[in-house]
């Protein structure tokens, strides 16, 4: 209650037409091994906040602090920044409902009550599996992170909302060895939970170790044009990657390009195709109940039956474009104004079993989990981290070195069977842009694309 009345006489004493404040206090800690080594061992707390003042006509002044100690001070800087700003033009706040609100988080067995060490002898466990494996393996990599976030936000038009928000992240990786022949694998685990979701993992880094010595004996992919299914894991990331960031208004309204491309009703696939996103699903690694504007989240439909239907706004690119808010205003932590960002991205589960995706194949290929990948506009290539050739109706030999490259439209309208296995992709990716990576969540089925570009040998 005593910040809150901090905040709220600071909000009092603004001249700007609006204002806006954020504080973060951040617990954290992390446990890492590479091969043999400890490579961290550490625990943080990091308090902050962020001022945003909106003057009309003009544009927004920001001022950021670690000294909680004269909120009205900082509130004063940011507002004569917004005076000197001059702004072609003007900013437009969306309206939004006025919310007053205190979200708490319940954590089986709370991580802030784990002592560090029990973290580090977690880690060395599951470190040491993957050193005593076989000889081939030649380098691991384990690492442990927690983090609890409390965000006390409150403006000018009375919204005052708490939130705390929990992430625990587990990353297990090995390298393989033989002769000149090295390969990798590694699986990354995070959600909104308890220290118990990172024990009993012991399966995950057998197999993480198997799938690298698996690998050393795989053949690279010839290359060509083939029918690929993809698994849930890399469909998530394709639709994020080379779908969602167009999605992103802030992007389509400042790039020429994007606005051709980005039209509202255009067909982008058959009607099978759904692309969502939704920052509300609880637990996930993008979710909260608001926005680091205070904006409540929700589903947002992007693609409707094959349509492109909507997209994602914070308050101000809404008011830009005559839009519905969605809740998508997001910072990586109080050093960062909120800008346009997704939370959780998916496309929508279907009918189609995977034994049906694949039983009318008779060369194709089976892509499982990223490996990286890159995307410029419409056109995207991504790596896979494993893959199996389809022949005759059947998943067969593991393959490598699998790269997918395509036109982002065609490829979607290439989509002809949507599984009934959806799931929410439980690994530990973040989302850059503009700012320091940021926690998101993808989700999709199986899903099959005809006529793949896919490189090789």
């Amino acid at each position: 209650m005593y910040m809150r009345e901090r905040i709220e006489a600071a909000l009092r004493q603004s001249k700007a037409d609006y204002t806006e404040i954020r504080i973060e206090e951040r617990e954290a800690t992390t446990v890492a091994y590479r091969g043999k080594d400890l490579e961290t061992a550490n625990a943080i707390i990091d308090v902050g906040g962020i001022v945003r003042c909106l003057c009309r006509g003009r544009g927004w002044g920001i001022a950021t602090f670690n000294d909680l100690t004269d909120l009205a001070a900082r509130v004063e800087q940011a507002y004569q920044c917004a005076r000197l700003v001059e702004s072609e033009e003007p900013v437009e706040l969306a309206p939004i409902p006025v919310s007053e609100d205190s979200i708490r988080a319940s954590l089986e067995r709370d991580f802030r009550g784990v002592a560090l060490s029990d973290k580090k002898a977690l880690i060395e466990k599951y470190n040491t599996i993957l050193l005593g494996y076989c000889k081939k393996i030649v380098h691991t990599h384990c690492h442990y992170n927690d983090s609890f976030t409390r965000i006390v936000f409150g403006n000018s038009e009375g919204t005052f909302i708490e939130e705390e928000r929990p992430m625990i992240t587990l990353y297990i990786a090995a390298s393989a060895r033989d002769d000149d022949n090295v390969q990798s694998a590694g699986e990354s685990l995070s959600t909104q939970a308890g220290f118990s979701y990172a024990e009993g993992r012991e399966d995950l880094t057998f197999a993480v170790a198997q799938r690298a010595v698996d690998l050393l004996s795989a053949e690279t992919i010839v290359a060509g044009v083939y029918p690929v299914v993809i698994n849930q894991a890399l469909a998530g990331t394709f639709i994020h990657e080379a779908f969602g960031h167009l999605s992103e208004s802030d992007f389509v309204y400042e790039n020429p390009r994007a606005k051709e491309m980005m039209v509202l009703g255009r067909r982008f696939g058959l009607d099978i195709l759904t692309v969502f996103d939704d920052g509300s699903v609880p637990g996930l690694r993008g979710s909260h109940r608001y926005d680091d504007e205070g904006t409540p989240t929700g589903r947002t439909d992007l693609i409707k039956n094959g349509i492109l239907v909507g997209r994602l706004h914070s308050r101000e690119t809404a008011g830009k474009m005559g839009e519905r808010v969605t809740g998508n205003a997001r910072a990586t932590d109080y050093r960062y104004p909120p800008i346009v960002r997704m939370t959780n991205t998916a496309i929508e589960g279907g009918e189609t079993s995977f034994e049906e995706m694949v039983s009318d194949i008779k060369l194709g290929v089976y892509v499982c989990n990223s490996f990286g990948g890159q995307t410029a506009l419409e056109n995207f290539s991504f790596s896979s981290a494993y893959a199996y050739m389809i022949r005759d109706g059947e998943v067969a030999e593991m393959v490598k070195d699998v790269i997918l490259a395509g036109n982002l439209f065609t490829t979607l309208n290439n989509i002809d069977a949507i599984g009934n296995d959806f799931t929410w992709s439980e690994r530990g990716g973040k989302c850059g842009k503009g700012q320091g990576g940021l926690a998101v969540a993808m989700g999709s089925p199986h899903i099959r694309i005809q006529n793949v570009v896919i490189g090789g040998r």
